[in-house]
């Protein structure tokens, strides 16, 4: 029994992050026993930088995104520091090596990259357009040498894909996963342009961390869940639906009986 089937709901979920992982969460999803509908409003593509010349001690990886512009480039011998469990198996899959691995978040990137490297060490970051200002501050307080390389960028969509404005024409989307700041904040302006932030504001947003949830927070949608940690386990242990021992938040005005076993 599945643990939708086993609470007697199984949730229509809206998958808002971009492919290729956009898919490996919907699987995730349909395995828990829901409906996913994958429906991105960030297109993810290489941004077509030349990598700065270096040389380079190690790369710095804040998401998989950038692991395409590196494989089979020279920089893929330089041992990489990964902040999370995805960013590093994509890693390896793209044959970088060696990967080191951190916890899951930025001040955890840098505190193991404190731990493995000596301060004056030639980091290169390779990101996304839009990057948040960790690990990079810390490192730099730390004595390292930081160059960010853009490696991708991310283009909102022009509107509300179609399904998703369909289903929110008839409430027909229960809950929806939000892994980016941007992306929630997308998500929310391609709503609002379509004339279904009413509708959008219904479901329950399903958030990685604070942070992502702050557009909607600053929207004034409080039907949203946070997970304790930024990973997609605990994000995911919201949709069984919501369990007094699962590992997300629930805000207060979560709709009772729906979210909730």
């Amino acid at each position: 029994m599945t643990p939708a089937t086993a609470c007697g709901t199984a949730l229509r979920v809206w998958v808002a992050r971009p492919l290729p992982a956009g898919a490996r969460t919907a699987a995730r999803v349909a395995a828990l026993g829901h409906r996913p509908l994958v429906a991105p409003v960030l297109d993810l593509a290489p941004s077509g930088a030349p990598a700065p010349a270096g040389p380079f001690d190690a790369l710095v990886l804040t998401s998989a995104s950038a692991v395409p512009a590196l494989a089979g480039s020279p920089l893929a011998m330089l041992p990489a520091y990964c902040v999370g469990a995805r960013t590093a198996e994509a890693a390896r899959a793209a044959g970088l090596a060696p990967v080191h691995e951190a916890g899951g978040d930025a001040l955890a990137l840098a505190d193991l990259i404190g731990r493995s490297l000596p301060r004056g060490a030639r980091l290169l970051h390779a990101a996304g357009r839009e990057r948040k200002d960790e690990p990079g501050d810390t490192l730099a307080a730390r004595g390292y040498r930081l160059t960010v390389w853009v490696a991708y960028a991310a283009r909102a969509l022009p509107a509300l894909p179609e399904p998703v404005a369909e289903a929110l024409g008839h409430d027909g989307l229960d809950a929806a996963l939000h892994y980016s700041r941007r992306s929630a904040a997308t998500a929310l302006g391609l709503a609002r342009a379509a004339g279904r932030e009413e509708a959008f504001s219904r479901v329950a947003h399903h958030c990685l961390s604070a942070d992502v949830a702050a557009p909607l927070v600053a929207a004034g949608i409080l039907s949203h869940v946070v997970a304790t940690r930024p990973d997609e386990e605990a994000l995911l242990a919201g949709l069984h639906p919501i369990r007094q021992d699962s590992d997300a938040e629930a805000s207060a005005a979560l709709r009772p009986g729906r979210e909730r076993c």
